[in-house]
C-alpha cells in the first residue's frame, strides 16, 4: 500500500497539470517480464537473438520495427508482420501474470476524473485495450493511442503529441510517465515534462523500509 508521504508527493508534483499522459508497458503496468518471455519463444524458431539488455534499450518501439532492425543486424529473413503478430498472441497468453506498478497506478488512479489522461504505447492498439481492460482501469483514460495510430514510433514525438490532442490540451501543459529511454525522448520531443518512473518507484521503495 502506498503511504501517506507519497500520496502527499504525487498530489505537490502533478496537481497543477493539465493533461497526464502515460506509457503502458514498465510505465503503468509490469508487463516487460511477460513480453521478454514472448519475444524469447517467438524469435528462437527463427534464430534471432534478442538479449534481454537490447530487449529493455528498445523498450517503447514498435514489435515489427524491433523485427526489422534485429533480422538485419543478425543477417536473417523473416515475416516481420507475422512474426509481430505471433509474439503479441504469446504475450496474451501470460496476461494472467501481469500486475500493475504500484506508484504508478496509484497517480492514475488518484487523478482520474479530475485530469485528463491519455495512454501512449508503443504497443497495438487492442493489445493495449485488452490490458487495460485485464486491470479494469480503461475508462480511466480519455484516450489511448497505440503504435498503429501515428505515423513514427518513439522516439519521434507523434505519439504524445497525439495523446495531447485527444485529450484537448497542449503538449506544453501535459506530464508523461516513462520507463524507457526511447519513451523519454519522444515525450521530451513533444514539449512534455517527463518522469522517469524509476524514481518513483525507488522513492515508494525507500518509503517502505
Amino acid at each position: 500500500m502506498l503511504n501517506v508521504a507519497m500520496t502527499s508527493f504525487m498530489v505537490e508534483n502533478y496537481a497543477n497539470c493539465e493533461g497526464l499522459v502515460f506509457d503502458l508497458d514498465g510505465t503503468l503496468v509490469d508487463t516487460m517480464p511477460s513480453h521478454y518471455v514472448a519475444w524469447t519463444a517467438a524469435l528462437k524458431p527463427h534464430g534471432i537473438d534478442f538479449p534481454e539488455d537490447r530487449f529493455y534499450a528498445l523498450g517503447g518501439m514498435h514489435a515489427e520495427a524491433v523485427i526489422m532492425l534485429l533480422a538485419k543486424e543478425q543477417g536473417r529473413h523473416v515475416d516481420a508482420k507475422e512474426l509481430a503478430a505471433e509474439k503479441e498472441q504469446l504475450f496474451v497468453d501470460l496476461l494472467e501474470s501481469v500486475i500493475p506498478i504500484e506508484p504508478i497506478f496509484k497517480i492514475a488512479e488518484h487523478y482520474r476524473e479530475r485530469i485528463p489522461m491519455a495512454i501512449a504505447t508503443g504497443s497495438p492498439l487492442w493489445l493495449a485495450n485488452k490490458m487495460l481492460q485485464s486491470l479494469g482501469i480503461q475508462d480511466w483514460f480519455q484516450a489511448i493511442v497505440g503504435a498503429e495510430s501515428v505515423a513514427h514510433p518513439k522516439p519521434a514525438p507523434d505519439c504524445f503529441l497525439r495523446a495531447a490532442e485527444l485529450i484537448e490540451v497542449a503538449p506544453e501543459a501535459c506530464h508523461a510517465f516513462e520507463d524507457a529511454q526511447l519513451g523519454i525522448q519522444a515525450a521530451q520531443r513533444a514539449g512534455m515534462q517527463v518522469t522517469n518512473v524509476h524514481t518513483l518507484i525507488q522513492a515508494e521503495h525507500e518509503c517502505t523500509l
